[in-house]
């Protein structure tokens, strides 16, 4: 039976190597946007918008979970380095779309080639049913994490 030292050290194991890897995953894509004006909010904001095609700021907040004002932000500065542009909305005149440049439908693109390859190359020579076993287990953790971000915490005040 294993003691309890050894199971609270092999979750802080699980732990300290998912944190690496999202250091990593991040450090990766600054690297990749590095002298772009990219920033990681920005990039996402690119990624929700070639996922979604054009939408209002109003969405786009909804869909970066941050406020409008932020949005605009994050598009001011997009639509300075030339990756996306505002719209008139097609059906409503108070609406303004934002919309990919061509420059920013060309990174997008290139973001969607590196996902591909980033990912095959961090798999590679896994077979099958290690694949599988790893996609549920990282599904497992994944699911977790939403529960535990989504719940209330309790407060650490401790009462007076």
């Amino acid at each position: 039976m294993c003691s309890k030292f050894t199971v609270i050290a092999a979750h802080l194991h699980v732990f300290d190597r998912l944190l690496e890897i999202a250091l990593l995953i991040q450090d990766d894509l600054a690297n990749f946007f590095t002298g772009t004006g990219l920033t990681s909010s920005r990039t996402h904001l690119l990624w929700e918008l070639h996922r979604l095609g054009p939408c209002t700021q109003q969405a786009l907040a909804s869909a970066l979970n941050v406020t409008p004002r932020n949005v605009t932000g994050l598009v001011d500065a997009l639509e300075a380095g030339g990756f996306v542009e505002r719209r008139q909305h097609p059906n409503d005149r108070r609406a303004t779309l934002v919309t990919l440049t061509k420059l920013g439908s060309t990174t997008t693109a290139e973001m969607v080639r590196g996902r591909e390859l980033i990912a095959s190359q961090l798999v590679a020579g896994f077979g099958e049913d290690q694949l599988d076993r790893l996609s549920r287990d990282l599904d497992a953790i994944a699911y977790r994490l939403h529960e535990m971000v989504n719940t209330e915490r309790p407060s650490t005040d401790a009462p007076a």
